[in-house]
């Protein structure tokens, strides 16, 4: 159970509760942060894994066309067909927000348009086999970009996670019942103090009622000595 070690008093009565109010809301907010969060994350962790496999399968294919390619070609032959390209590909990188996360987000465009400036080299004296691996690579160049968006993604997005839960579980185990466990000593002990004070009171008045009463009894026994 949570200690209090404080000043029992009415503000800091009124101090706790305040701060008890926002703890709870904060909670809230946070522990809804840590969900969204958990939601889109493992639906990145399923994109992710759908891109890998597919990434890993294209690259496999164009490796097996490049083997196949290089068996029907010459290396000086291949080497030149491949030593100038032909396209170039410019990428850019932006940033979008995230519940308070920055994920990056790639963007790319080719040096011109035309999808056949990607094979630098004659169809003369080439393999077929090569141009499907040239051809298989082009195509998987965008799905390696998301993927490389998806898996930096899903390691800020887990670091946050992290931090969240940390938070969340402070709040929940240590700081709300810190300070409940303080309301409920500060109301104990200036419900003490009433009622102390209340006794105090209720003694002082029967000792004023009778000094009081003794007082009266004096009064009529010299009243009556008199007479």
């Amino acid at each position: 159970m949570a200690s209090y070690h404080g000043n029992a008093t009415r503000m800091e009565l009124t101090r706790l509760k305040k701060r008890l109010t926002i703890a709870l809301r904060g909670y809230k907010l946070l522990k809804d942060k840590r969900d969204e969060l958990m939601r889109r994350f493992l639906n990145l962790v399923r994109e992710n894994k759908a891109l890998r496999e597919k990434v890993e399968a294209g690259i496999r294919a164009a490796n097996q066309k490049f083997v196949l390619a290089r068996s029907g070609m010459t290396d000086e032959a291949l080497h030149v067909a491949l030593m100038i390209p032909k396209q170039e590909v410019y990428l850019e990188t932006e940033t979008r927000n995230v519940m308070s996360v920055d994920v990056p987000v790639f963007h790319y465009k080719t040096r011109t348009s035309d999808p056949n400036d990607i094979y630098s080299y004659g169809f003369a004296f080439t393999s077929g086999d090569l141009d499907g691996a040239v051809k298989s690579l082009a195509d998987i160049l965008p799905d390696m970009l998301r993927l490389a968006e998806c898996e930096k993604s899903c390691q800020l997005m887990a670091a946050e996670i992290e931090k969240t839960r940390r938070r969340v579980n402070a709040l929940e185990h240590v700081m709300i019942p810190q300070m409940r466990a303080g309301i409920r000593y500060i109301s104990m002990k200036l419900d003490e103090n009433e009622r102390s004070t209340q006794t105090r009171l209720m003694k002082v008045k029967d000792r004023m009622l009778e000094d009081a009463h003794h007082y009266s009894e004096r009064e009529v026994e010299i009243i009556t000595d008199e007479a």
